[in-house]
């Protein structure tokens, strides 16, 4: 539902799930797989949404990622890049590193709470596929950041076989914004 949707964005990601379940679904230029950067996905897309404001850019994040660096919703919530949606994925699962739980686990903390705390107007917490797609349809029509926590089921830990270079993967998103210039 969400990924043909993704083929005129910029799509930021977090290794892991979000970026082994994007990458099967075929992976294009427009993708940028952050590895080893736990946590900074939100820096990252804010950072791409603040210097190309005519672009959209979408965030594809998880609670482990998120948690790691909560700043970054602040940071979110004072910036406020008008052409960024940042899409949390909750499996209350570390699944990159083994599938420890994290602390949206049985509702300890709740990812969207924390981002209306930290002062972002448009949050949508939803739990189905429906409530998903229209969370993603309302934050593709409005033009102001927008967050969207969608919890999904928690899987074991997977082996990742994307076969991309990841540093090759970094020129080649470069080389992708330089040419939409």
């Amino acid at each position: 539902m969400l990924y043909p949707e993704l083929a005129d964005k910029l799509v930021v990601t977090i290794m892991g799930a979000c970026a082994q379940e994007l990458y099967n679904l075929g992976h294009r230029e427009n993708f940028f797989y952050l590895q080893h950067a736990m946590g900074l996905a939100s820096s990252i897309g804010m950072g791409l949404a603040l210097h190309r404001p005519d672009e959209r850019v979408i965030i594809l994040d998880g609670d482990g990622s998120v948690l790691m660096n909560l700043g970054g919703l602040a940071t979110l919530a004072r910036y406020r890049p008008p052409n960024l949606i940042h899409i949390i994925f909750d499996n209350g699962s570390l699944l990159s590193t083994g599938g420890f739980d994290t602390h949206t686990t049985e509702g300890i903390t709740d990812l969207a709470a924390v981002a209306r705390g930290a002062g972002l107007e448009h949050v949508a917490a939803v739990d189905d596929t429906l409530a998903f797609g229209e969370a993603v349809l309302d934050a593709f029509e409005r033009q102001a950041t927008s967050v969207i926590v969608a919890q999904v089921e928690a899987v074991g830990p997977d082996a990742y076989g994307m076969d991309i270079a990841l540093p090759e993967n970094a020129f080649r998103f470069k080389r992708h914004i330089e040419q939409r210039s």
